[in-house]
């Protein structure tokens, strides 16, 4: 079997778009929601959202350079994210006309929803008032699902696996472990793998009629975003991207490239909808068997790990995530690792969310610090009954060793998932 490392990351977030923004916005804390006008003027319930800007962002020149600027924002972000992190891999992005394939790279890039925003704006009024001929030769590529792995192909030429996945809010982690086992199978060198979710008011407004997200801070949308906290209320939904280029060791070594992480092993199961689960609510059951299976494929033990960057949404259900953690790792108390929540800062991003965190839990474990989980100074009582507040840091911690962290996605359809990341040793 081949060893995995990380040597490219791209991130599209509604606290920053890049790396080093990213990365800033992390280490001070910032938060990405806003109140969002638009959908006050429909009268959603939750009327804050997290939407990055991405008007400065480098490679949207290949937005113009390509004709995508009619494309769903789905793909858009995709290949904003994935050119970063192609780039930043160390790889040269060829230039247009180029004729070279590379077989050894594909692409999985997924979505929650996909790529609803156009057939919104542009597919369902026009044939409607059928005008089918304005919708344009390309509406096809524009919004097919695939789009995303499609389009970084179309432009960097790759000739492995191209596909798309589709995990409610497991998909950018699922995404990644397929990518990972591809290559550890030795089916691919390199693998550009994650997910991306566009904004549109028809894309969250499934989630407003259900009552899952929170209608308590349209006044102050910096404070929506609660996870953990007694208070919380429902999530905050968002908009972005996350992908890594994964990469055989030998390959990464041999181009000197560098090395942001190993992945040491994935899980993905699902709870069956028994239980205690649903089609909106995980089983403890399949969870724990997920952390539990993602820590045996790795080996390593309970203890090893250091830091959880958790699913944590601000709904009911984070007292019972960190009850299942809590029991798939025998641990609590002050032995409990760190845990923090992404989303407290960004929102959730649905099928991105876990590419997106696991970038964030990579440029931690990279730069040996956490980022703060906001808006949690009421920590629930059920949480603080099984782990110790000093568990959470709600201000950035800085100078702390990680070198073992877990990344776990929860998702509608009682489907998990789990990564487990190492600081890499030769």
């Amino acid at each position: 079997m081949k060893r995995v490392v990380i040597t490219g990351i791209g991130v599209v977030a509604p606290n920053g778009c890049g790396k080093k923004e990213f990365t800033n916005a992390l280490i001070s804390g910032k938060s990405g929601i806003k109140h969002l006008p638009e959908l006050a003027e429909l009268e959603f319930g939750c009327q804050i959202g997290g939407i990055p800007d991405t008007s400065n962002n480098i490679f949207n020149k290949f937005i113009e350079l390509y004709g995508l600027e009619t494309a769903s924002s789905m793909i858009k972000y995709a290949v904003l994210a994935g050119l970063e992190a192609w780039e930043d891999s160390g790889l040269q992005i060829p230039q247009q006309g180029s004729n070279e394939v590379d077989y050894n790279t594909g692409a999985i890039i997924g979505s929650g929803i996909g790529t609803i925003d156009i057939y919104g704006e542009r597919i369902i009024p026009i044939t409607n008032q059928k005008n089918i001929k304005k919708l344009r030769s390309t509406i096809v590529e524009h919004s097919m699902l695939s789009g995303g792995a499609a389009t970084l192909s179309a432009i960097i030429g790759l000739g492995n696996q191209l596909s798309f996945n589709s995990s409610a809010c497991s998909t950018g982690t699922e995404a990644i472990i397929h990518a990972f086992e591809r290559i550890k199978n030795g089916k691919a060198v390199r693998m550009l793998a994650g997910a991306s979710e566009p904004y549109s008011p028809w894309h969250w407004s499934p989630f407003d009629s259900m009552r899952v997200t929170t209608r308590k801070h349209n006044d102050e949308p910096e404070k929506g975003s609660r996870a953990m906290s007694e208070s919380a209320s429902g999530f905050v939904p968002a908009a972005g991207a996350g992908i890594v280029l994964l990469e055989e060791l030998e390959s990464a070594l041999k181009r000197n490239a560098h090395i942001y992480a190993e992945i040491k092993g994935g899980y993905i199961n699902s709870g069956g909808q028994r239980n205690g689960g649903s089609m909106t609510a995980p089983s403890s059951d399949g969870v724990i068997k997920c952390i539990q299976g993602a820590l045996k494929e790795s080996e390593i033990n309970e203890t090893d790990i250091d830091y959880i960057s958790g699913h944590l949404s601000s709904t009911m259900a984070d007292p019972l995530e960190i009850s299942n953690w809590s029991k798939a790792l025998n641990r609590k108390g002050k032995d409990f690792p760190k845990i923090n929540s992404t989303k407290s800062l960004i929102g959730h991003t649905i099928g991105a969310a876990g590419a997106i965190e696991s970038i964030a839990a990579i440029i931690q474990m990279q730069n040996s610090f956490l980022h703060p989980s906001i808006n949690c100074d009421d920590l629930h009582p059920q949480i603080l009954e099984i782990i110790d507040e000093t568990c959470i840091p709600k201000q950035t911690i800085e100078n702390i060793s990680l070198n073992c962290i877990a990344k776990a996605s929860f998702g509608f359809g009682d489907v998990n998932t789990c990564l487990i990341f190492n600081k890499f040793k030769s």
